[in-house]
């Protein structure tokens, strides 16, 4: 990731990067929900592999090379790298409990004049590619930009077992001042 941070700089000096960033353990629930809701999908995120229990799904996803562990390790990178002035993390829980707040910091960030934003009417659905991965619903954005309030599905261990991956919502960590929204 360091080549393409300096390729990047190199190519575009004024460009920015806004990092969107949940608490792993809502990341990785919400891709188990997804699984179990589609059980009788085979979902390519597993390699269309039907076995194995929540714990090795979840260990899939959150290690090194699974989607949501290289994206970690990549928001890591960044967020300790050289080029953290163009860099701003975004948190899911500020966009879906104060849309607006963080629409205009992301405004604000990239130098842009805000516009209005209607958080009542936002959809999104990537139906045949979502199909393709064999795992429906996984692009699906509902109508409505809010916080959902509900229980994890993650056996309370799983849960726990990624306390310490969340390191933007530690200021002790943020020693670049990286712009946490």
């Amino acid at each position: 990731m360091v080549q393409q941070d300096a390729a990047l700089a190199d190519l575009f000096p004024d460009a920015k990067v806004i990092a969107c960033v949940r608490e792993i353990a809502w990341i990785v629930d919400s891709i188990e929900s997804l699984i179990q809701r589609n059980a009788f999908e085979m979902s390519k995120i597993f390699n269309f592999d039907a076995g194995g229990t929540v714990y090795s799904r979840a260990e899939g996803v959150s290690g090194g090379n699974g989607m949501v562990g290289f994206a970690l390790n990549a928001v890591k990178e960044a967020y300790f790298g050289k080029h953290t002035g163009s860099l701003m993390l975004l948190r899911y829980e500020t966009l879906t409990t104060r849309p607006a707040e963080a629409i205009k910091a992301v405004y604000d960030f990239i130098g842009e004049k805000p516009f209005q934003h209607d958080f009542e009417n936002v959809e999104f659905d990537a139906d045949e590619f979502d199909s393709r991965l064999g795992t429906p619903g996984l692009h699906r954005v509902g109508r409505r930009v809010k916080a959902e309030k509900r229980d994890t599905i993650l056996p309370p261990d799983l849960f726990r077992r990624y306390e310490g991956d969340n390191l933007w919502n530690d200021p002790a960590f943020n020693t670049r001042r990286v712009r946490v929204v």
